[in-house]
């Protein structure tokens, strides 16, 4: 068994969520584990393609296989993910979850702040353009246009995180569409949302510290993902501070608008759609 749906990105544009909403579908099974990320070089590929298809258990009653990885769209890192798929599954169904890029580099950087891995003030951090972090994700025609060399347009479907969010329900039933299932299914289950960045915490030093011990280590490897964070929202709440929304200087929202414009143009024309929201 190999997926035919793959959602290729992009990070912190509610992967999580689609995911979760796309298993509830009778006709479809997305992978117990989200971000499988196994066409990447410096995640899972060594591990070999019988442990992708370990992944995927063939149901009777199901059509649709899929995964989640959003590092198959920073192809900075990981140029080698769309030849690789296109190799093993050039037949699969992507989807492609954009978001207003500035914000969706607000909550990376939140995210990043919240794990420890960024100690940067976020103008500084995002002054820095050239950085592979955060500018070149949300350059999304750039990273499609990689996909465009190995798979039609018509196997890819663009959806907002705007839409999924304000919309949820007839977004939904575009996807369905698209992977041909019933457009129809409604689940109560589709007015929760998963992974708020705003809700993030950062461990103090205390905290960090039982991360990176046995116990830290122990609760990672918990295969159930739910049951994971619930555990590390026991264990690390008394040790960790909540991470407020930060605020970008004026000059640099203006920089950063000129900066993406050209990327966000070019996603405008091939794909015939505005994105009037995101104000570049």
């Amino acid at each position: 068994m190999l997926p035919n749906l793959i959602i290729i990105g992009a990070m912190k544009c509610g992967t999580t969520s689609l995911h979760f909403y796309l298993s509830l579908h009778p006709e479809v099974q997305m992978s117990k584990l989200k971000e499988l990320d196994f066409f990447a070089e410096r995640y899972n590929w060594s591990k070999g393609f019988k442990w992708y298809e370990s992944n995927f258990l063939e149901q009777p009653e199901k059509c649709i296989y899929g995964e989640s990885s959003p590092n198959y769209t920073n192809c900075t890192l990981s140029p080698e993910v769309p030849r690789r798929m296109h190799d093993l599954v050039p037949d699969a169904k992507l989807i492609y979850v954009v978001r207003n890029p500035i914000e969706r580099m607000q909550a990376h950087y939140i995210h990043k702040i919240s794990n420890g891995s960024e100690t940067r003030e976020i103008n500084d951090a995002f002054f820095d353009i050239q950085s592979e972090r955060y500018f070149p994700r949300s350059l999304y025609y750039s990273q499609l246009e990689r996909y465009l060399e190995y798979y039609p347009l018509s196997q890819i479907l663009i959806v907002t995180t705007e839409d999924l969010r304000n919309h949820r329900q007839q977004t939904l039933q575009k996807i369905f569409d698209f992977l041909e299932v019933n457009p129809n299914f409604y689940s109560h289950l589709y007015n929760l949302e998963r992974h708020k960045s705003r809700t993030k915490r950062r461990k103090n030093e205390l905290g960090q510290k039982i991360a990176q011990s046995t116990l830290g280590k122990a609760i990672d490897e918990l295969p159930n993902s739910s049951t994971r964070r619930l555990i590390k929202e026991i264990i690390y709440y008394p040790f960790s501070t909540t991470v407020s929304e930060p605020t970008l200087k004026p000059e640099l929202i203006a920089f950063l608008k000129e900066q993406l414009r050209d990327d966000v143009n070019k996603l405008r024309q091939l794909t015939g759609r505005q994105f009037s929201s995101w104000s570049v």
